[in-house]
């Protein structure tokens, strides 16, 4: 079975031309509903069962497409969305989908639009077959800011569906992905009491206590690497980072308030909630013992760890079908979300992260063939 290149082309074309941009910063975010249209009515085209499900968001949505009925099958993810770009370090418009040496280059070629023309191709010879488990395409929102599309179906289901498989097309050299760190990043806002620098009587030292929540966290982060590890990782051990510090108005002033952000990565088996439980209770001591009220709150939701188990089907067929051997990677994904619903999940798709995010991004013609034929493989085995 072929590939139809010039089809393939033809949609990311299309799909790269309609920005999709999600960002916490308003004056960047867009709607990714042009996006979502053109593939509900591509799958449509196909004969595919298609929902558009509005999130609270104005302008965004996830699409649930279907083709077949009946209980387990395959999901076969991605999200809509880009993230934000400079023009001006781009050699080729980011919206114009341009070939040259082999790469197709656009903004969300690899990252990830150009999974979904893979995903059309896999499955035009199947469409006249009776498909014993149904086949379920989901393109979701906000993976690069907030994950808000793949939160909300990890909250309300898939509609009509309870996939047993789920494989999400992130770029990934078709390697296939079992693991990867979850991430927290949170902020700790110390409140003291102003007062003249000459009597340290007269207020309660911000900055002081600080210093001795930092001293807390080091030691915390000292503790959970000593206490965890995984030889799957590049960084084998959870990490903390003291990313940026903001106190004070001036060197002859007590210094009223500070705050901290930093950021955790946490291991497969680690749990987000339970980590800030373990530094809310280790920062109360700080509070009583220097005067300050100490606030810990989170700057976005965060992405749970993932890790699936390597003995399990879907890796197991995903190694034999591409000839790599599953690995984990540092960036998260939506994997954590579809393992929420039940899910055996893993990460695989054309492309290298190490084009996403970058100026000039693009996908390799030489990997499209191979994508869709594992698809094809995973369509056939656990659809047909």
């Amino acid at each position: 079975m072929s590939v139809d290149f010039k089809h393939y082309q033809h949609h990311l074309q299309q799909l790269v031309a309609l920005p999709s941009v999600s960002c916490a910063v308003p004056e960047w975010d867009m709607s990714n509903r042009a996006v979502i249209d053109y593939l509900a009515n591509c799958f449509a085209d196909l004969g595919f069962n298609t929902q558009v499900l509005p999130l609270e968001q104005t302008g965004k949505a996830n699409l649930v497409a279907t083709f077949g009925s009946g209980d387990g099958g395959l999901v076969l993810a991605g999200h809509s969305d880009t993230v934000p770009y400079d023009a001006n370090r781009w050699q080729t418009d980011p919206f114009t989908l341009t070939e040259k040496n082999g790469k197709l280059y656009g903004l969300g070629a690899t990252d990830m639009k150009g999974f979904f023309p893979v995903i059309i191709e896999a499955v035009k010879p199947y469409l006249s077959h009776a498909f014993r488990h149904p086949l379920v395409v989901l393109a979701t929102a906000d993976e690069e800011s907030s994950m808000s599309g793949a939160r909300a179906l990890a909250r309300t289901g898939i509609p009509g569906a309870t996939p047993r498989y789920a494989v999400i097309g992130e770029p990934t050299n078709l390697v296939p992905i079992r693991a990867h760190k979850g991430i927290m990043m949170e902020a700790i806002r110390v409140q003291g009491h102003s007062g003249h620098s000459s009597n340290p009587a007269l207020g309660k030292n911000a900055l002081e206590a600080m210093n001795l929540v930092m001293t807390e966290l080091m030691q915390l982060r000292g503790e959970l690497q000593l206490k965890y590890s995984n030889p799957t990782f590049a960084v084998q051990t959870p990490t903390l980072n003291l990313g940026c510090i903001h106190g004070g108005d001036g060197a002859n002033r007590i210094c009223g308030s500070c705050e901290l952000h930093f950021d955790l990565r946490l291991l497969p088996g680690m749990d987000n909630d339970e980590l800030r439980a373990i530094i809310q209770r280790r920062l109360r001591p700080i509070a009583e013992h220097s005067g300050t009220d100490i606030v810990l709150s989170s700057l976005f939701e965060g992405v749970d760890p993932f890790g699936e188990d390597e003995h399990s089907d879907l890796v197991k067929a995903c190694e034999q079908l591409t000839g790599n051997r599953s690995d984990s990677v540092a960036f998260a994904t939506e994997a954590p979300f579809m393992q929420q619903l039940g899910m055996q999940t893993l990460v695989l798709g054309p492309g290298s992260i190490d084009q996403a995010h970058q100026p000039d991004e693009f996908i390799p013609l030489d990997q499209i063939a191979p994508a869709v034929t594992v698809l094809r493989k995973l369509i056939e085995k656990f659809c047909l």
